[in-house]
């Protein structure tokens, strides 16, 4: 299983995981990533900033951020690269996914195949 992140998405994940917990006493944030059916494209990325894992995720630490991929939606998500873009037109996180046989316009959602992968099944 692998993810990746751009040089820049970590900067940006680091910034954001510190701003978000000024306590030295908090414990190290992450951020958990999965996959929802939805979107315009029937699969819709999330990215959630947690302090601990779910019991049955899989942990991934890139350069000084740990990330928490949620196992239903591994195999949807693996190879995937996380980018952050800035422009006139866009600027957030984007996702670069091996998995996907379309993407929509947006960028925040995907399809995967006929839609039966074995991770969350698309209605």
């Amino acid at each position: 299983m692998t993810v990746t992140l751009t040089e820049k998405a970590e900067f940006r994940l680091r910034a954001f995981l510190h701003s978000s917990s000024p306590d030295s006493n908090t414990p190290t944030k992450g951020i958990r990533i999965s996959v929802k059916d939805g979107g315009c494209s029937g699969y819709e990325y999330a990215m959630d900033i947690t302090s601990k894992p779910q019991p049955d995720d899989l942990v991934i630490q890139q350069g000084k951020v740990m990330v928490y991929v949620d196992p239903k939606s591994a195999p949807l998500l693996d190879g995937v690269v996380i980018d952050f873009v800035e422009g006139v037109m866009e600027s957030g996180f984007k996702f670069i996914n091996p998995n996907a046989s379309d993407t929509c316009g947006c960028g925040k959602s995907f399809k995967a195949g006929d839609c039966t992968p074995t991770g969350v099944p698309c209605k």
